[in-house]
């Protein structure tokens, strides 16, 4: 005759069923923030601090390249349609100190100032006008599409980074769970719930933390392409102006 096992009785699962109920509520924020270790707490303050500072230049950056984009035709178009080169400069001078297409055309026209006034000393016969603005243009250029980077090595940083930084956080997760278990000799859910947690929220804190940094690196990288494309064809326009007095069309 054989023994058969008594069915556990509707009590028995229950209280199995509140132990688990009560082990999942451990998988909260407020519980992995008391569980973390020194360890933790460098990881999840990382995280923290590389979501503010990609937040704060995605803001910064789609206010700033938004404001560009706006005043580009104005300003572009406010120069060609004046019909005197001075009243044009000076329409320029008063455009805002962030706005890159004005200070192109500023720098172009102070090149040609500063050429006029070193010919009449004999000082600049080694360098004719044409080069002397290509270079200043260049120059002008260059130096307005690296403040339109500002914060792109920080977001390709941070979306190339952050998951990685969450990983950390979820191996020494897990770690601590495998700690308690062989701790305690308790393989229950109450026993490994909170590690578990912090493992996962960790995690999901590092995804969060690198999509919107990710996005907004290739958003920029285009939107800063096309305008860098319109501050090549400004400073052409400028180029042939002013070596030569006329817009060639």
């Amino acid at each position: 005759m054989f023994l058969q096992t008594p069915a556990p009785t509707d009590a028995a699962a229950q209280v199995a069923g509140n132990s688990n109920a009560e082990a999942m509520k451990q998988m909260g924020f407020a519980n992995l923030a008391q569980g973390f270790d020194w360890l933790g707490w460098v990881v999840f303050i990382t995280l923290v601090v590389m979501s503010f500072l990609s937040w704060y230049f995605i803001i910064a950056n789609t206010i700033r390249n938004g404001l560009v984009k706006s005043r580009a035709d104005g300003v572009i178009n406010g120069f060609w349609n004046n019909p005197s080169t001075q009243d044009a400069i000076r329409e320029l001078e008063g455009q805002p100190k962030g706005e890159p297409f004005s200070k192109i055309a500023l720098e172009a026209a102070s090149a040609v100032a500063h050429h006029q006034q070193a010919n009449k000393g004999g000082l600049a016969e080694s360098l004719s006008r044409s080069e002397f603005v290509d270079r200043a243009l260049r120059q002008a250029v260059a130096r307005e599409s690296l403040r339109l980077e500002g914060g792109q090595t920080l977001l390709a940083t941070v979306g190339s980074s952050a998951p990685f930084v969450g990983l950390l956080g979820t191996v020494w997760g897990i770690y601590h769970a495998l700690i308690g278990i062989a701790a305690s000799g308790n393989a229950s859910m109450t026993a490994v719930a909170g590690p578990v947690g912090e493992a996962l929220i960790m995690t999901a804190i590092g995804l969060f933390t690198a999509i919107p940094a990710l996005l907004a690196f290739n958003f920029f990288n285009r939107s800063n392409r096309v305008i860098f494309a319109r501050f090549d064809e400004f400073a052409h326009d400028l180029h042939d102006f002013f070596a030569t007095g006329s817009r060639v069309e």
